[in-house]
């Protein structure tokens, strides 16, 4: 994917697994329906899918993202996300060095990478397309989240790398979006404010109209 229409891709980023809704396929395809921009299946969580049932979900979750011409992005299972010709790998500071896993998924395809420090955003600028920021505020989505932080470090690698950009993630709700890009993020990520929604559709539309 070329990585030049990036950050309006960015605007919405939908991340979410089995273990985050009841129907995962149904809750993807209503949110693309409805305005995500980007959407990374994260498979974690308790009794996540393993082998030929996770390749089989992420292969249909693909079809669908292609569909809506909606980026693809597999979290962590750099082999998964090659095997599948993924738009891109989103990895967190326990995985993969990101120096590693761009030379195995090559120039063309998208890396993410969560940082929780000016440093680790600094390392990551060299190979990444994008830094995920968080938790902004307290989130439910992850039980290994690190500290709460607001948008302070947003602001701080905003300051000091310009043209990178930022996703900022961790329980945010509609009400939070403007704030965190005047604060230099691109755009937000979202689980459980889409996913665990009563209404996805709703949900998803009070975002993508902000």
């Amino acid at each position: 994917m070329n990585p030049s229409p990036i950050v309006e891709r960015l605007k919405l980023y939908f991340i979410c697994g089995t273990a985050d809704t009841f129907d995962l396929v149904q809750t993807v395809e209503t949110a693309l329906q409805c305005g995500v921009t980007c959407f990374q299946f994260r498979e974690k969580g308790k009794e996540p899918l393993y082998g030929d049932k996770k390749e089989a979900m992420a292969r249909a979750l693909h079809t669908l993202c292609r569909q809506y011409s909606v980026p693809f992005i597999v979290n962590d299972d750099v082999k998964l996300a090659i095997k599948l010709d993924a738009d891109g790998v989103h990895v967190g500071q326990e995985d993969a060095a990101a120096e590693v896993v761009r030379r195995r998924i090559g120039s063309k395809k998208w890396l993410g990478v969560s940082v929780h420090s000016i440093e680790q955003a600094a390392t990551a600028s060299r190979y990444a397309d994008y830094v995920g920021i968080g938790p902004i505020h307290p989130t439910v989505s992850k039980q290994d989240a690190a500290e709460v932080n607001g948008t302070m470090l947003i602001r701080q690698v905003r300051a000091r790398f310009q043209h990178l950009p930022i996703v900022g993630i961790g329980g945010i709700m509609p009400e939070h979006v403007e704030a965190i890009r005047r604060d230099g993020a691109d755009g937000v990520a979202v689980i459980s404010a889409i996913a665990s929604a009563p209404d996805v559709a709703m949900a998803t539309r009070r975002f993508a109209c902000l």
